[in-house]
């Protein structure tokens, strides 16, 4: 060999390379040099002995080979589409359709909290296949939004360009972690072959009336050019940006849902969804019955003006305790209520009302703030004058936009009669003597009092509440005063943003009328127009009316000029029925195919993050309702069961508390010390101790231990490439898997995934065998064709159990205890019998599909295991081998003892004289007789006298 010889120089810090004329500078010592022979400061070695020495440590390295494992069956699923689900399949055997709430592709790509979720579908897909399941499991993107748009802004980079780029980088991550979905249907919100049946759904919605125009107040944000959601307010700001969110009044396109409330409330009792989130959805529509009261506005003279403020109730039984009224700033009627003097008052007040979120106005917690309007009105009950008052606390879009506010037994109208000095009148007598005592409001029920006027012909006096509501109710209709209504919190759905990169809305308004006009269905799709400039336009005009060849246009049927819509639909759109499509991907004539609708319908299990509990979920719902009632769908509600997954939070942060002058302090005394300030501080330097963390070098201080949600901005996202790079994919999915209960929340511990890798390398070497010297593994297994003992197949058997009944019920981690219990045992056998073994890869196949590839491979399969019979366990083998038996001592139980099923009287007799507690009862004692049922009891007489004797 012809051998090039390199001299080292060794310097303190670093040392270089000289060959011929070239050096090179290595900034520290690589540990392979310890293997090279030394001379002085003088190292001769080969450039190949060098390589070598690298490559070898490397492998080394490894607990199993899972850098040459996972790129070989990934390609080899992709190659062969192993995962495809044809179009054609046999209908006669059941179907589960598994289904991820599909990402919206960021330019951040995935952080291991996302492969949480996509990981249980996946174990679930994996075990239905195996259980010959016809599975759908397929992959696609929320693709429009403001985010891509944002960035185009700013760059001038076009935001499909942005959104493709991303979306390749989620497919390649999302593969790299062996997700058996089916990418042969893999859809995007972009395209226009989707999108196109979106404007269709629209256009049904808008024959319906379901689809109309109206004055609303928005969350405008100049800043943005969009109408924001109230979601996407948070402090009077925008989620994204911060930027400056105002209330104003703008023309937008809403979706009747209110249409739907009370299906939509109903036949939430049928789903299997987590009772939490039906609750959510419960409280979001917010049903309530009451009553709707009339009170007329009074002149500066006291006389009834021909204005009545009409407010709705849920406790009509109060209305003689209504002592003020209050309006919301954006009433209707608020200008013409408004007295001269306190004109100038209101019209600042909006201007700060107009600066908050819904959410933010309605906060209980949050001080209440009001202005009187300087006007009253007469209670139409009492025949009192009360104040008229306008403050935020109150919605425009709730209700009427106005309520009777009664202070005595309502909790925010306490607080605010307080605040402003406004009388305070009780009505309802609690039948709890202490809670009359109380100085808060009451807002339970009892008897009426101080309820009663000659002149308005009402006395609900000494009624109950349930009583005097229904008597209130009859005398509002009787004499014009009010009515009963059903109220919902549910609004209609806002459904036009004031955005380029979004879905465009089918319709054109016809110059000179402004009529609305849909398109024809055989126009769709409606396809965005090519733009350069994407900016706001800065007067709530929509970046699409920039392209002025795109908006004029002419309708269809008349050839009239016209103009198209330039407002957008908002993101929710494409992810309404997107789990439709993924039945009928490629159908170019109707959304889906009624049979394959037919057959997959509903979804089996929908999986996502609980901050989708309400909107998603809802629009969802009632988008199905919609198509269920024009025949385009079979079902009711679109999914079965709904499970929510924690959120994967960072890495543990350590924080020691400092004083003023720099001295650690105990996180526990921080409340009587004044100011201080908090120093991170490395893992090495803290210990546990009991319930807390403190440091190792103090134990005294105590320390703050916090996770947060995985964030860009706090530093701590851990992206799953790394992870894979370094642990390979199948430790990534079985550690997450393993961190705790699917359902909650866990902290990240990259300890733990090194467990979890140094469990699949015991894996790998119980099957494979012990690594040859230079680190490699040699082909095959050392499994051998031996009939299996009694002991291995009850092992086998119970981990086939448990591991079953735990992926059924999503209780992932105790199915991986199960299987390294099954290890722990295997590894105390001398020999490892092939039907012991192959089942058990099987088992292991959901968790971690490549190495199972691998080891299925080895053992002379020559198909993927994808579609291979799920073990089954067998009863004869689950039934326990040992009994706990009862020992009577005369007839009274002294203890148990452990015994095998089948044992004689004799050896029950042993193991009791054995055993340390029952032993003090039978030594030197003379036996009478002995009673022993076979796995029941043994009950030993003793001989009485003798044992008196001995005594003596």
């Amino acid at each position: 060999m012809n051998t090039q010889h390199i001299h080292i120089q060794f310097l303190p810090q670093s040392f270089s390379f000289q060959k011929q004329c070239t050096s090179f500078t290595v900034v520290k010592r690589p540990s392979w040099f310890n293997s090279c022979s030394t001379s002085g400061a003088i190292v001769r070695c080969s450039v190949n002995e060098i390589e070598e020495q690298k490559q070898k440590q490397q492998v080394v390295k490894r607990a199993y080979p899972f850098h040459e494992i996972e790129p070989k069956w990934q390609s080899y699923w992709e190659n062969n589409r192993t995962f495809r689900t044809p179009d054609e399949i046999d209908t006669s055997k059941p179907k589960f359709y598994v289904l991820d709430m599909f990402p919206y592709p960021s330019g951040a790509g995935l952080h291991v909290g996302h492969p949480l979720g996509y990981t249980a579908t996946d174990i679930l897909a994996r075990l239905k296949r195996m259980q010959g399941y016809n599975v759908l499991h397929p992959m696609g993107w929320d693709a429009f939004g403001l985010p891509a748009e944002q960035y185009a802004i700013e760059t001038g980079t076009h935001p499909k360009i942005t959104t493709l780029r991303n979306i390749n980088r989620f497919r390649t991550q999302l593969k790299s972690l062996g997700f058996s979905y089916d990418w042969n249907r893999e859809i995007s919100t972009i395209e226009p072959a989707y999108y196109k049946w979106t404007q269709w759904i629209f256009l049904q919605l808008l024959k319906r009336g379901l689809a109309y125009q109206a004055e609303v107040p928005v969350n405008w944000c100049p800043a943005l050019g969009t109408v924001l959601a109230n979601e996407e307010v948070v402090d009077g700001v925008s989620e994204r940006g911060g930027h400056p969110v105002i209330r104003k009044p703008m023309r937008q396109w809403m979706l009747k849902i209110t249409e739907y409330a009370d299906r939509l409330l109903d036949d939430l009792d049928d789903l299997d969804w987590p009772e939490s989130v039906k609750e959510m959805q419960r409280n979001w529509i917010g049903r309530s019955e009451g009553a709707e009261m009339d009170f007329r506005v009074l002149d500066s003279d006291g006389q009834e003006r021909d204005i009545k403020i009409t407010v709705y109730t849920t406790r009509p039984d109060t209305i003689f305790g209504a002592t003020y009224l209050v309006v919301a700033p954006e009433h209707p009627l608020l200008s013409s209520l408004v007295s001269t003097t306190q004109s100038q008052n209101i019209e600042e007040y909006k201007n700060l009302a107009s600066r908050k979120s819904d959410l933010e106005r309605t906060e209980l917690q949050k001080e209440k703030t009001g202005v009187f309007s300087g006007c009253y009105a007469r209670n139409p009950a009492s025949g009192e004058a009360i104040p008229i008052w306008v403050a935020d606390y109150v919605l425009g879009s709730y209700g009427t936009g106005a309520i009777m506010a009664v202070p005595a037994h309502d909790t925010r109208d306490h607080e605010f009669a307080l605040k402003f000095d406004i009388s305070i009148h009780s009505v309802v007598m609690p039948d709890d003597e202490s809670s009359s005592q109380s100085e808060k409001a009451y807002t339970g029920e009892g008897l009426i009092v101080n309820s009663s006027n000659l002149i308005s012909g009402l006395d609900i006096n000494g009624l109950s509440c349930q009583e005097a509501t229904s008597k209130v109710i009859e005398w509002a209709e009787k004499t014009g005063n009010g009515k009963k209504k059903v109220n919902y919190k549910l609004r209609d759905w806002l459904f036009a943003r004031q955005r380029y990169w979004g879905e465009p809305i089918p319709v054109v308004f016809l110059d000179g009328t402004g009529e609305t006009v849909p398109l024809h269905e055989a126009e769709l799709p409606l396809t965005l127009p090519e733009l350069d400039d994407f900016t706001p336009t800065g007067t709530g005009e929509p970046p699409l009316s920039k392209a002025v060849s795109w908006v004029q246009t002419t309708e269809h049927s008349s050839g009239k000029p016209a103009r198209r819509e330039t407002s957008t639909m908002p993101q929710w759109a494409g992810s309404c029925w997107y789990y439709l499509r993924f039945m009928d991907p490629k159908n170019s004539k109707e959304l889906v195919d009624k049979t394959k609708e037919r057959y997959w319908s509903p979804v089996d299990v929908y999986v996502g993050g609980a901050e989708h509990a309400v909107l998603h979920l809802l629009y969802a719902r009632f988008w199905h309702k919609v198509l269920y009632d024009i025949g385009v769908v079979s079902t009711k509600e679109p999914f079965k069961c709904v499970i929510n997954q924690g959120i994967i939070l960072g890495e543990v942060q350590y924080m020691v508390c400092k004083d003023v002058d720099g001295s650690y302090i105990s996180a526990d005394s921080t409340d009587t010390l004044g100011e201080y300030e908090q120093e991170s501080i490395p893992e090495e330097k803290v210990m546990k101790s009991g319930d807390f963390f403190v440091m190792k070098d103090n134990p005294n201080i105590r320390l703050i231990a916090r996770a947060h949600k995985m964030s860009k901005s706090r530093g701590n996202v851990v992206n799953p490439d790394d992870v894979v790079t370094e642990y390979g994919a199948d430790s990534l999915r079985l550690y997450e898997m393993f961190m705790g209960p699917f359902r909650d929340s866990k902290t990240w511990n990259t300890s733990g995934i090194e467990g979890v890798h140094r469990f699949l390398g015991r894996m790998w070497r119980l099957i494979v065998g012990s690594s040859l010297p230079d680190g490699t593994f040699k082909g095959g297994t050392v499994v051998n064709d031996e009939e299996p003992t009694l002991e291995q197949l009850c092992t086998l058997h119970k981990c086939i159990a448990k591991v079953t009944e735990e992926i059924e019920g999503t209780r992932f981690n105790t199915g991986i205890s199960a299987m390294m219990e099954f290890i722990n045992a295997a590894y105390k056998w001398e020999k490892h019998p092939r039907k012991i073994i192959e089942p058990f890869i099987l088992l292991l196949a959901p968790y971690a599909p490549h190495m199972s590839e691998e080891l299925w491979f080895r053992l002379g399969h020559s198909n993927s295991l994808a579609y291979e019979s799920f073990p089954k366990a067998n009863p004869d083998y689950l039934k326990d081998s040992t009994i706990v038996l009862p020992i009577q001592i005369n007839g009274k139980t002294r203890g148990t003892i452990q015994v095998e099923e089948g044992c004689s009287e004799e050896e029950a007799f042993k193991l009791a004289s054995l055993d340390e507690k029952l032993s003090k009862f039978l030594d030197g004692k003379s036996i009478k007789k002995r009673i022993y049922v076979p796995g029941r009891i043994l009950n030993v007489i003793l001989d009485r006298q003798n044992t008196k004797a001995s005594v003596r």
